[in-house]
């Protein structure tokens, strides 16, 4: 299974993350998708998603 990282994590490596859920199971419906993959920079923290501020978790992606 591919390591998951959680909003406020600090990203191990510069690369594409993408959305693999909500942490407190809301709504995954609301989540659109460019919102769905993220680039981040080694040491940026992963952010919340925009449109609705809840706490994701992240993968990377291949």
């Amino acid at each position: 299974m591919a390591d998951r990282y959680k909003t406020g994590e600090k990203a191990p490596e510069n690369g594409t993350y993408k959305f693999d859920g909500l942490v407190n199971d809301g709504n995954e419906n609301e989540v659109t998708e460019d919102e769905k993959h993220i680039e981040l920079s080694s040491g940026d923290q992963f952010p919340p998603i925009r449109s609705n501020k809840e706490a994701a978790y992240w993968t990377k992606a291949n």
